[in-house]
């Protein structure tokens, strides 16, 4: 399935790029990149699924091909699914699918609570529908404060983004995310940066830095009450070795996603689906045809509807 063609999406503060594949007239799935990733993250996925449906990926503000925010404006989870809805209204779409890698995950799983009449079917590739604040207790009033400190450190700073070579370029993104394959590296900084006269520069907005800095991290009771709202049919394909499995060795994060997988079985019931594939954070990428194989039927299965009494 060949890339049917780049979308720019006026929004107020500049365009949402995207890039579409599929058949237009199919059901539309809008996919959500990680962070600090870009639309390119699909490349190897998409032409793997069903080709009778239309997927859109866009690149999130600050991200990719897409404008950065303006002046002062910050960078914050609701902001991202604020794009979602002003992609979707762009699109024209009323009903349609998610799929969302690590925070696109995130991001499409709030959309997904926010807005539960629009959205059918919600894939989350090794993340979860939200962050728990109960791993991060001690942590958040900082990452607040962090927040506000590294947004104006940047705007303070007025340096220059940095001009390397892609070769330099390549070498430092594959340290900074070692899931990554090299292949895979070249494919996100082929949209993530701008080929100049002596070298490379990244696209993204700088002040955009830890994701933690974004998340809104919510509370059991917030993630039991969310779910609750949800009308989509939930499919969540965790890697084995993938991002909660590297992020701590002990045994809080495990016993978070019990509790977030638990909930979900009871609230959706058949709704639900949970598949573990072997893979790192990165599997859709490295080792797609893993993903589709799951993805695929998920994609394509029909609700089955109550027979009448």
């Amino acid at each position: 399935m060949g890339l049917l063609s780049e979308l720019k999406l006026t929004v107020p503060w500049g365009h949402i790029a995207a890039k579409a594949w599929g058949s237009l007239r199919g059901p539309p799935v809008l996919c959500l990149h990680g962070w600090l990733d870009n639309a390119n993250s699909f490349d190897r996925l998409i032409p793997l699924l069903p080709q009778d449906f239309y997927y859109v990926a866009m690149d999130f503000g600050g991200h990719g091909l897409s404008s950065h925010y303006g002046p002062g404006a910050p960078y914050y989870h609701q902001n991202f699914v604020n794009e979602v809805r002003r992609v979707v209204a762009a699109l024209k779409w009323s009903r349609f699918s998610l799929m969302g890698h690590s925070f696109g995950g995130f991001v499409g799983s709030m959309f997904s609570c926010i807005f539960p009449e629009m959205v059918d079917k919600l894939i989350l590739l090794d993340g979860t529908p939200f962050a728990m604040d109960t791993d991060e207790m001690e942590n958040l009033l900082t990452y607040k404060r962090r927040a506000i400190e590294h947004v104006l450190q940047v705007e303070a700073s007025q340096k220059p983004p940095r001009v390397v070579s892609p070769e330099e370029m390549l070498q430092g993104f594959l340290k900074n995310n070692s899931h990554v394959g090299e292949e895979c590296g070249k494919l996100l900084l082929q949209r993530g940066t701008t080929q100049g006269a002596t070298g490379v520069v990244l696209n993204r907005d700088r002040r955009i830095s830890w994701p933690q800095y974004s998340f809104d991290f919510v509370s059991r009771e917030v993630f039991t009450n969310s779910i609750q709202q949800l009308q989509a049919r939930v499919l969540l394909v965790k890697a084995a070795q993938g991002y909660s499995d590297v992020r701590r060795e002990d045994g809080a994060n495990t016993e978070t996603l019990m509790f977030m997988l638990d909930t979900m079985r009871s609230i959706l019931k058949e709704r639900f689906q949970f598949v573990q594939i072997p893979g790192n954070h990165y599997v859709h990428m490295n080792a797609p045809h893993l993903v589709a194989n799951v993805v695929s039927p998920f994609l394509q299965s029909k609700r089955r509807i109550p027979a009448q009494l």
